[in-house]
Formats: structure tokens, sequence, C-alpha cells
């Protein structure tokens, strides 16, 4: 770390420490321990600028306090029929660990239809997911592996791909700004993998539109990616769409037990019980009201606005090429 890094470092400390309840108490959710490491997101997000990153830091705050997102892993997605329902239309799920003990994300980007609930719930679900993170499974990590741990691999399943991804883009930039703006910098590596043709042509625009330390994250992969992905990760923590000699995965294919996005593997067991508990211990202390958990959503950045008109465009582009 360079000296100026250190100073920048230095100077959003001094800025934090004039930060107030409730504020401070939700910031303890947010480094989980790690200041340091906590502040240095925000700076990488904000080009190592102390006043630009202390203002996005406590924006995030704010938005957590009015949002209540300290009390999101205490609202359940009832009945469990509808949360299975989200699982099968929203598909991500922890396949295993790095051999750097960074937890593995599976993301079937190609395959999530989003259209069995409202954009509520999948927006309670991915910030819950991302809470369950950032809480529980990186703190696992971390004292597992006697070293801090604060961020996490993605690997990316671009199989079914198509144009009615269209229909999606609103709800994937909304969910994108709020990873954006308050969990920045959580994710290590991007693996994309089974990218067909309209992923190329999309990637191709947006790709110059990306900020460097993003593009720089980015690893597009052939086929399913499995050799390449071997050097990063046993084969037990390969994503189920990775295992295969062929490109291409399924919602369904494997069981509940090998198929991460599935209500029935381990990771959603363990997180929806966790959920349900914590709904029961606030319970007895207060009512909980049962429906979908409305977040506010902020507005999205103009460089991810940019992307987000580009993709439809290219996608349009692709439409009207192939007379679809």
């Amino acid at each position: 770390m360079g000296v100026g890094s250190q100073d920048a470092i230095k100077q959003f400390q001094a800025f934090i420490e004039q930060v107030e309840e409730p504020l401070r108490g939700t910031f303890q959710n947010v480094h989980q321990g790690h200041v340091t490491e906590t502040l240095m997101r925000f700076l990488k997000a904000r080009d190592w600028d102390p006043s630009k990153a202390y203002k996005m830091l406590v924006d995030c705050l704010n938005w957590r306090v009015q949002n209540e997102i300290d009390h999101i892993l205490s609202k359940p997605i009832v009945p469990a029929d509808l949360y299975r329902s989200v699982r099968d239309s929203q598909l991500i799920g922890l396949s295993g660990y790095s051999k750097e003990g960074l937890p593995v994300f599976a993301i079937g980007a190609g395959l999530s239809t989003f259209d069995k609930a409202s954009v509520h719930y999948y927006v309670q679900s991915h910030i819950q997911i991302n809470e369950y993170r950032d809480r529980i499974i990186l703190p696992s990590a971390s004292k597992k592996h006697k070293r801090t741990i604060t961020t996490c691999i993605k690997v990316l399943d671009m199989t079914g791909l198509k144009l009615s991804a269209l229909n999606q883009i609103k709800l994937l930039t909304i969910i994108s700004s709020i990873d954006d703006l308050n969990y920045p910098e959580k994710t290590n590596t991007y693996y994309i993998t089974n990218a067909p043709y309209i992923f190329s042509a999309c990637w191709k625009v947006v790709k110059p539109l990306l900020q460097e330390r993003t593009r720089r994250k980015i690893q597009v992969l052939p086929g399913c990616g499995r050799d390449e992905l071997l050097n990063v990760m046993d084969y037990s923590s390969l994503p189920h769409f990775c295992k295969r000699e062929g490109s291409g995965s399924s919602r369904h294919s494997e069981t509940g037990s090998e198929n991460c996005y599935s209500l029935d593997h381990p990771f959603h067991q363990e997180l929806y019980n966790h959920i349900k508990q914590q709904a029961r211990l606030r319970e007895a202390v207060e009512p909980i009201k049962h429906g979908s958990f409305h977040v506010d959503f902020p507005e999205p950045p103009d460089d991810e606005v940019e992307i987000a008109k580009t993709i439809e465009s290219e996608l349009h582009k692709y439409e009207n090429g192939n007379g679809v």
C-alpha cells in the first residue's frame, strides 16, 4: 500500500469518527470488525478520494437505516412455496470456496427469468444473500483460514441468454445499483462461462464503458470454464454447470444437494432456516409484518444507465438482424 493510500485511509478514518448513531450502529454490520478493509473498499470505489468515499459511505449507512437493512435477515419470504419460486427464477447459490478460502457464488444469468414474484421479492432476496454473505459466510471463512476474507468470487453461467433479457434490464439495473452503491468491491473476480454469441456481441460494446478496475475483474472463459476454474478452486467447489465436459446448464438437471440454485441445497437451507430463526427471535419482541420487504431503489449512476442503454440497443440490433 502506497503512502497516498495510507493518507487517504487516515483522512477517511477522521471523517468516520464524526458519524453518530444510528449510523454508527449499522456501520458495525457493514465492517464486521474489519474497519480498515471496509474503508479501503469505499475508497477504491471512489478512486481513493476520501471526501467522495465518505459521502458514499454515509449515503449507504442512511440507506441501511431508512430501509431497516439490519433487520432484513429476520424477514423471511413466505410461504415457502413462494420462496421456492423465487429460488427457481433467480438462480444463485454458494457452490463452495476457492483454494484461498473465498466463497464461490454461482449465478445462472442466462436462465434466470425473474417472473415468479414481484420485483420487491427479488430485491429482498438479493439483499438477504448479500447480508448473509457479509455477516455469516465471510466471517466464518476468515475464522477458518485465520486471515481476513472480505470478498467473494462469482461464476456466471450465460447458458440460455436470450432476447427476453430485455425484459429484465430494469430489475438487473436496480440490483446492480444497490450493489455498487452499498456493497462496493465485494467481488474479487467475475468468471463468465458458456457465453453464447449474443453475450459476445454485447460484451464487445459494453467492455469499453466499464471502469478499468471493473474490467480487470472480469474473465470470459472458454466453454464451461472447468479447466481454468480448477486452477482457482477444487472440483468439489465447481458450480454444477462447470462439472460437465459440454457447455450448458439447467435449473433442474441435478439433485437439490448438487444444484446450488435449489432451495434444497445446503446453502439455501441454512440461509432460509437462519432467516426464519431470526424472525422467531424478533417476533418475541415485536410483531413482524409479512409480505415483501420494500426497499428504496437508488437512482442508478450515470455510467450504469449508459451501460443498460447500450445493452438494450445491442439486443435490439441483434433482434432486428435476425428477423426475430
